[in-house]
This record gives structure tokens, C-alpha cells and sequence, in this order.
């Protein structure tokens, strides 16, 4: 594809996002970058929200893996509607009785300082990893498509696409974010829909006719039954409710954009509607990976497979499809929709480690709004250099399975977030604060262990369940650190 148009595209995206930021930045003070005052209406934030959650990642990978694991990935989705009705009416009652920042805060107020640092930690581990890896696609894609045309280092690459970040989010945080998702949503979900628009005239397929050939097709499997496949329906199904609660539930990215509501009723409107249009979204995604292989099979181009006939190197079908198969208008298409589903998570990934570090680890009571604007500032600066770090770390390292092998590794944080939530929640115990952080490191390390003894035992793959023991070791090791009823009382 021809740079320039790439140049172009990415220039009127982003000049775009900057009026949104300029819009929403007016009469910003220093609340409105964490909480945008609590006025943001539910179901803009509900739309928007979809943006965030489908990274650049999920925007390539699910149409990519319908080929190898067919329709199994909606087993989790259907999961996610319990998680989210749980998430909606536990969780967010809780943040809004405790007028909440970060979220982080209330293991503070339950069991002492070092947990709510901890919990904090993890968070900031975790989404400072896979914010890096989402930012790392993007800025693949744009060295691949006009920076390497010219010479352009990698580094350079990177370094713009922070610092665009930055600079439309910086004044009015999440206030700009709720409002730039809108934007970024619709991009994405317009250029999927445009895409499938493309591939039915290629194919001469009406709207009924792309319905027939997605339930025809033999990738639309959505169950499996198999107990001892990682895909089991079960499995994926009770692995999609804790997924919801730990990883958007317990993470500040996703819950700050919630907490931005006026009020809990509101809130909790918003996470219901967000759940169905996620459903909606993931259905249309995977209709979208059979349309491309029915498109690939169709048009004679080979797909690479393995040893035992699967597709591989499947996260690479969508782009090189649009960019090398399809034409100029289809490539520019799938441009605008990996930048809208990358930086709709990468932005927000920004505020929300701000926004953690910022409440749980720093004391700003006594400092005057510019001084707290000038440190919340630093901070920003801070993380994004951070992200760039890690980027360039990825770059270095330059192997697809390290990285998985690392962003499994920050996944697997998610569940000492679990375990503490959930011993707050379930129990009136208080614990001995000082070795919280020893049960946390030694909690994914077990169940690490754990289940590769189980595969190396009975052939059982927990899969993505293993975020539930995770959760579990840690419930049991905090019940391990409790106080007992006499040493609450001194």
C-alpha cells in the first residue's frame, strides 16, 4: 500500500481524536482526569467500552483462530453475561458506597495499606504488560505500512505513537476517553462491517446469503463437549464469568469508565448494555473469520497449515488478507479498524495506570490542585515511557512465544486479585497485612505448578480455569494469614 495514503488515513484519524480532546478538555480540572466528575452518560459509556475491550490483539486474533477453534471461542463470551450481571451487582454497589477512584482503595479500607499497594501492584504489572503488547501490534502495522518505507527507525515508530497518545489524553483523561471511544468504536465496528461488505460482493453473496454461509459453514461449531479439551464448553463457559469478574471487574481500566456515571443505577445500565453489544460484537467478529477463510478458499490463496493441519500463524489472516489481497479501499479500512481497537485500550490502559499509581501510592492531601496537577502529569510521562521500555523489550526480543509466554504470565496476576477481593467480600475476617505480598507471588507460582502436574498426571487441561485456582490458593493462603478473634480485639 502506498505510504502516503497511509499518512493520510493516520493523519485525519488522529487530527479527529484532537478535536474530540480539545472539546472535552474545556474547563478540565483536576478530578475531571480521573472520574470526568462522574457525569458521563451510561450509554455513551456502554458503546464506547467495546473499543476498549477489543484490542488491536482481539481485532485480528478471533477472526484468525475461527480456523483452527471454529465458534468456541463464543462458549467464554456466553460466560462473560454472568460474569458482567455479577460484576454489576456486586462489585459496583461496593465502589460506589465507598466513592471509589481507584478501585484498589478498598482493600485498603478492608484489610491495611500494604494490600491496597499490592493489589495496586498487580494491576499496574499486569496492564503495563498488556497495554505494551497492544501498543506493539499497532506500532508493528504503522512501521509496516510507512515508517519503514522511509528509513524510519522502529524506535521512532513507537516513540510517535506514545506521544499521540499522550497528547490527546493528558488534560481531561478519562473524560476525553469516554468520548474518543465513542469515535473509535464506531470506526471499528464500520470498518468489520464494511470488510464483510466487501468480501460478499467478492463472493456474490447478498445479506441472506452471508447468514447461510456463516451457519453452513464447517467453522461454526460453537460447543464442544470434549472434557479433556482445553475448549470444552464448561470449561470456557465458567472460565468467561471469572474472566468478566477478574480482569474487567477488578481492573481499573475497565471499571474507571464505570465509575464515571452519575450513579450506581446508571452504572450498572451501562455494564447491561455493554454486555449484550459484546455479545453482539464477538458474533459479528467470528462471522467475519468465515467469511475470510471462505474468502481465501474461494479466491485460491494458500494458507499456511502445520504437521497436523492446522492453520498456522492464523493472527496474520485478517491483515494480510485486507492489506495484500483485497485492495487499496479494503487496506485502508483494516488500517482505520486496528488503530480505532488498539488505541481505544492503549489510551485508556494509560489513564487507568495514572489514575492507580497516582490515588493508591502517592499522598497528595496537603498539595495545592496545580501541584497535584503538575505530579499527575509526571506521572503520565512516567508510564508512557515505561510502555515504550516494554515495547522495545518486545522488539528485541522479536519471539512470538517469549511474549505469549509473558503476557500469560501477567494474566496470571489477575487471580491474587481475585482471591483478595474475594476473601474482603466473603469473610469478616481481618488478616496480617505485612504478608499479603508473599501470599500473592506465592499464589500463581502453585497453581503454575499445579497445573503442569495435572497435565503431566491425567492428560486434563485446566486451561483458562486456572485463573479460578489461582484465586483460590490465595483465598486459602489469606485464610492461612487471618487474625484470629483475639489479636481483632487488641
Amino acid at each position: 500500500m502506498n505510504p502516503l495514503i497511509v499518512l493520510v488515513v493516520f493523519t485525519v484519524y488522529f487530527g479527529i481524536l484532537l478535536l474530540i480532546s480539545h472539546i472535552t478538555s474545556r474547563n478540565a480540572n483536576v478530578e475531571t482526569y480521573f472520574t470526568a466528575n462522574r457525569q458521563s452518560p451510561w450509554f455513551v459509556v456502554a458503546f464506547g467500552m467495546i473499543g476498549a475491550s477489543l484490542s488491536g490483539i482481539t481485532f485480528i486474533s478471533v477472526p484468525g483462530e475461527v480456523g483452527n477453534t471454529y465458534f468456541y471461542y463464543f462458549q467464554l463470551v456466553l460466560g462473560y453475561l454472568v460474569g458482567y450481571l455479577l460484576i454489576a451487582k456486586i462489585l459496583l454497589p461496593l465502589y460506589y458506597r465507598l466513592k471509589l477512584v481507584s478501585i484498589y482503595s478498598y482493600l485498603g479500607s478492608r484489610f491495611g495499606e500494604i494490600s491496597k499497594k499490592t493489589g495496586s501492584s498487580i494491576f499496574l504489572l499486569s496492564q503495563s504488560i498488556g497495554a505494551s503488547l497492544r501498543l506493539f501490534v499497532v506500532a508493528t502495522v504503522l512501521h509496516y505500512t510507512f515508517f519503514s518505507h522511509y528509513n524510519i527507525p522502529f524506535f521512532i515508530t513507537v516513540v510517535v505513537t506514545i506521544l499521540l497518545i499522550w497528547i490527546y489524553t493528558y488534560k481531561a483523561g478519562i473524560k476525553t476517553i469516554v468520548w474518543t471511544d465513542i469515535f473509535q468504536t464506531s470506526m471499528m465496528l464500520l470498518s468489520v462491517f464494511l470488510i464483510i461488505y466487501l468480501i460478499a460482493r467478492n463472493l456474490d453473496l447478498s445479506a441472506s446469503g452471508i447468514f447461510d454461509t456463516v451457519i453452513h459453514s464447517k467453522y461454526s461449531k460453537i460447543f464442544n463437549w470434549d472434557w479433556n479439551y482445553e475448549k470444552n464448553f464448561y470449561k470456557q463457559f465458567l472460565t468467561g464469568i471469572v474472566v468478566a469478574i477478574a480482569m474487567n471487574g477488578l481492573d481499573q481500566n475497565e471499571m474507571q469508565k464505570s465509575l464515571t456515571c452519575p450513579t450506581l443505577k446508571e452504572a450498572q445500565k451501562n455494564i447491561y448494555l455493554y454486555s449484550i453489544i459484546l455479545v453482539l460484537t464477538n458474533i459479528i467478529f467470528l462471522s467475519l473469520g468465515v467469511l475470510l477463510y471462505v474468502y481465501a478458499e474461494q479466491n485460491g490463496i494458500a494458507l499456511a497449515r502445520d504437521g497436523s493441519g492446522s492453520f498456522v500463524d492464523t493472527d496474520m489472516l485478517f491483515p494480510k488478507l485486507a492489506l495484500n489481497n483485497m485492495g487499496i479501499l479494503a487496506g485502508i479500512i483494516f488500517l482505520v479498524g486496528i488503530a480505532a481497537a488498539a488505541f481505544s485500550s492503549a489510551d485508556s490502559a494509560l489513564t487507568a495506570l495514572t489514575t492507580s499509581f497516582y490515588t493508591d501510592f502517592l499522598d497528595t492531601a496537603r498539595k495545592s490542585d496545580e501541584q497535584k496537577k503538575k505530579l499527575r502529569i509526571k506521572v503520565n510521562i512516567g508510564f508512557s515511557v515505561l510502555l515504550l521500555l516494554i515495547i522495545l523489550i518486545f522488539r528485541a526480543v522479536n519471539n512470538d512465544s517469549v511474549i505469549n509466554t509473558v503476557f500469560k504470565i501477567a494474566g496470571f496476576t489477575y487471580g491474587p486479585l481475585l482471591g483478595l477481593f474475594a476473601f474482603g467480600l466473603l469473610t469478616q475476617h481481618q488478616i496480617r497485612d505485612k504478608w499479603v505480598p508473599v501470599i500473592v507471588v506465592i499464589s500463581p507460582v502453585l497453581a503454575w505448578l499445579l497445573d503442569l502436574l495435572i497435565i503431566e498426571w491425567t492428560g486434563f487441561h485446566i486451561g483458562y480455569v486456572l485463573l479460578l485456582l489461582n484465586g483460590g490458593i490465595t483465598f486459602a493462603g489469606l485464610w492461612f494469614i487471618r487474625k484470629r478473634q483475639k489479636e481483632n480485639t487488641e
